[in-house]
């Protein structure tokens, strides 16, 4: 009997064996004459009856379709209510009649008894040349105020499977980004994943802007910006730093802001993936898609498997959360020829790392940037914690033996200087070994070497952005660790770019050491 197929009514049972319980067979064999068709007549779906909005709570609307014929799961509905159109997307088969679905708009207004299509299909979103330079929704519709996408540009629906293993390229290559402390100590791989954790306040959005500017100008490609659940402000600041770096127009924006229904920052992410899946498989180029913040992906999944009924997990998170994060992040993937390297921003509640959602999204990545409110509050930006955060790609065998064995020296001095703070809050530094009072000082060199002025800040700081090559962040590091600047005055390693930076910053000031 082949798979699934229903034999009809009227077929000859025949029970196998014993009973292994009440009504409980070891086998069932189905025996049905080869002459006599035993297939139920199929359903006739020739009308297009609408379905009707029978029930509105929040972002959440049940649709009654009288012919039965219900859409597919994550299928988009198009609901058309006094001349206004609304998008929902369907999350649920209620009965046979019944589906539940989500808005990806606002509610306001709607009523029952309003007509909903199926648009047969999950929601599809322009993708290609024409989004570049654009500021689009989760809907995929342009927010720029500079007219509509022309009617035959291509469209993608948003939910979509990953490239297959065997398409998918796992070559380990650095991607280099120009930020001091990230390529010495959590180098980014290029057509990996990388996450950039910390709590509020502590420099994650600059981070990423700075991110956007270094590497768009240094590689060629193509950059994709999701912006989940963002304020109105950082759009706009956002938009402005691109215009005026003239990156824009390699760069796609696509913002599901704070002020939108659950429904649209949950899929905010799924329509920039889409279009970064086009330039990596259509086009052949590389993208550098960059997310802020994952956190606010999952707290609108949250919102959503609330609104939906679902009983809650661990700390209140959805029961669907690692399977929702995969989803998003198992697309993130690289094939032959083009990759997709992800530069994610994660927001960590109350600073606590075993939160749910920030432990599930670590599972993924490939390089780990941990943000310090302790190094934001000495004002040591960027505020990237040199021992929590890591890479896989921190190997000898990927970045080469100066580069490795010159961090994990980092490494082992930054960690012998934390051992060594409390002793010296209660005692003073004057009660350590001459040898840790070395290591403490060289620490704090190395602590402040390794901040660096941004180029998206410039302009509030006064201080010229630098972005430095890694063979200068090794050669100044090394420097450092030989004891190269351990007459200098601490100030002089403060936001400079290469050791050549310092040493003039040094001799700016009248100091006195082994380089006058």
């Amino acid at each position: 009997m082949p798979p699934r197929e229903f034999l009809g009514f009227g077929a000859e049972v025949i029970l196998m064996g014993r009973p292994g319980g009440p009504g409980l067979y070891e086998s069932i064999v189905l025996l049905t004459p080869p002459s006599v068709p035993m297939r139920l007549p199929a359903k006739d779906f020739s009308d297009k009856q609408p379905g009707l909005v029978t029930r509105i709570r929040g972002s959440v609307i049940d649709v009654d379709f009288p012919s039965g014929r219900l859409p597919h799961i994550k299928n988009a509905l198009v609901i058309r209510s006094q001349g206004d159109r609304l998008i929902a997307e369907v999350q649920e088969h209620l009965d046979e009649h019944t589906v539940r679905a989500v808005a990806m708009e606002s509610t306001s207004g709607l009523s029952r008894g309003a007509s909903v299509r199926d648009a047969g299909s999950p929601i599809e979103v322009p993708v290609g040349e024409a989004v570049l330079g654009r500021l689009l929704n989760a809907l995929g519709e342009p927010i720029d105020r500079l007219g509509p996408f022309l009617p035959d540009v291509e469209r993608w629906p948003i939910h979509r499977s990953s490239p297959a293993i065997n398409r998918q390229d796992h070559k380990r290559e650095v991607f280099w980004t120009g930020v001091k402390i990230v390529d010495l100590l959590a180098p980014l791989a290029r057509g990996g994943k990388a996450g950039m954790f910390g709590g509020a306040g502590v420099g994650k959005t600059v981070l990423i802007m700075e991110l956007i500017r270094n590497t768009v100008e240094a590689y060629a490609g193509i950059s994709v910006f999701a912006g989940i659940g963002e304020r109105c402000r950082e759009g706009h600041e956002l938009l402005a730093e691109l215009r005026s770096s003239n990156v824009l127009r390699r760069t796609a924006l696509v913002f599901g802001q704070m002020d939108e229904p659950p429904g649209a920052r949950w899929r905010v992410g799924m329509t920039a993936l889409t279009v970064a899946e086009y330039f990596r498989d259509v086009a052949h180029r590389d993208v550098l898609l960059l997310v802020d913040n994952v956190f606010r992906f999952v707290q609108a999944g949250s919102e959503v498997s609330g609104m939906l009924g679902r009983l809650p997990s661990r700390v209140g998170y959805q029961p669907t959360l690692a399977t929702e994060i995969a989803e998003l992040e198992e697309r993130i993937a690289s094939v032959a020829g083009a990759s997709v390297t992800a530069i994610q921003a994660v927001y960590v509640p109350a600073d606590d790392f075993t939160d749910p959602a920030v432990v599930e999204t670590f599972r993924h990545l490939d390089s780990s940037i941990v943000l310090s409110r302790e190094m934001a509050a000495e004002g040591l930006y960027p505020a990237i914690d040199p021992l929590a955060s890591m890479s896989a790609l921190l190997d000898p065998r990927v970045i080469g033996e100066d580069h490795y064995s010159v961090a994990e020296e980092v490494r082992s001095t930054m960690a012998r200087y934390k051992e060594l703070q409390e002793i010296i809050a209660l005692l003073g530094v004057e009660e350590l070994s001459a040898q840790d009072r070395l290591v403490v000082s060289r620490a704090r060199r190395l602590e402040r070497f390794l901040t660096q002025p941004f180029m998206v800040t410039q302009q509030f700081t006064g201080v010229a952005g630098k972005s430095v090559a890694i063979e200068e962040t090794v050669r100044g590091c090394g420097a450092i660790l030989a004891g190269e600047g351990d007459e200098w005055a601490e100030s002089s390693f403060y936001m400079v770019g290469t050791f050549d930076d310092a040493r003039a910053k040094e001799r700016s000031v009248g100091r006195t050491g082994p380089y006058q």
